[in-house]
Parts: C-alpha cells; sequence; structure tokens
C-alpha cells in the first residue's frame, strides 16, 4: 500500500489523502456502538466510537486482515461539534484500537442513524496484498 499526498500539499495530519493498494478487497458494511450481542454499552460518542473500531478490526478478522489493511474509512457522525470537541480523545482511542495506520478517510455529519442510540456509524474497506 502507498499514501498518497501531492508534494506540495500540507501533509495531512490523522488520515491520508489517497491510497494505491493492490489484494483481495474487503468491505465492512457500517459499523455502530454497539456490542455481538447489538446492545450499545456506551452512551457517548468516544465509547461508541471505540466500539465501532472494534467491531471492524473483529470483522477484518474473518478475511484474516488486520488494521494496517484498512485502505478507507468513512465516518458519519450525528453531531460534528461533539466530534471537533472531542478529537484528541477519539484520536487516543483510534490509536489504541487501529494503531497510527490512518487510511484515506471521509467525515460527513448526517442528520440521523438508523439505530436510535447511535452516535457514530463507520465504514471500512480494506485490502490485503
Amino acid at each position: 500500500m502507498q499514501l498518497l499526498n501531492p508534494p506540495h500539499w500540507k501533509a495531512a495530519k490523522g488520515y491520508a489523502n489517497g491510497v494505491i493498494a493492490q489484494g483481495q478487497q474487503i468491505f465492512v458494511g457500517g459499523q455502530i456502538g454497539w456490542n455481538q450481542d447489538q446492545i450499545f454499552e456506551a452512551q457517548d460518542f468516544i465509547g461508541q466510537c471505540e466500539q465501532a473500531l472494534m467491531n471492524i478490526v473483529e470483522v477484518l478478522a474473518q478475511a484474516n486482515a488486520k488494521p494496517e489493511h484498512l485502505v478507507r474509512l468513512t465516518w458519519y457522525v450525528v453531531d460534528k461539534q461533539v466530534y471537533l470537541q472531542q478529537q484528541k480523545a477519539l484520536g487516543d482511542v483510534y490509536r489504541k484500537v487501529i494503531g497510527r495506520h490512518f487510511p484515506a478517510m471521509t467525515m460527513v455529519q448526517v442528520a440521523d442513524l438508523i439505530e436510535e442510540q447511535a452516535l457514530v456509524e463507520i465504514e471500512a474497506t480494506a485490502v490485503i496484498s
């Protein structure tokens, strides 16, 4: 996998502007902050982000993939201000679960998510070379 950043652009912080990857593709549907029994143990944004990321890692493991195989994450949040206020804590949780691997990412604020208690939903794409 190769990260892409035009040399005259400011370096991306916490994400990649682009990724080149070749191999078997894994598409992980949107994961939310509930556990394997579809129960929300965390009611807060950071707790739900941590659980959603752990869910992604667990789905990847079914294909013998790891977080470093991620090439793209798309985040859907219901409150942009909560995200902005808790970026440091989110970064800590992200590195705890995913490590220091930063694929291409998009974050979008949405009006709502299907599950009433969900504060975040994250889609993932990974490539095993």
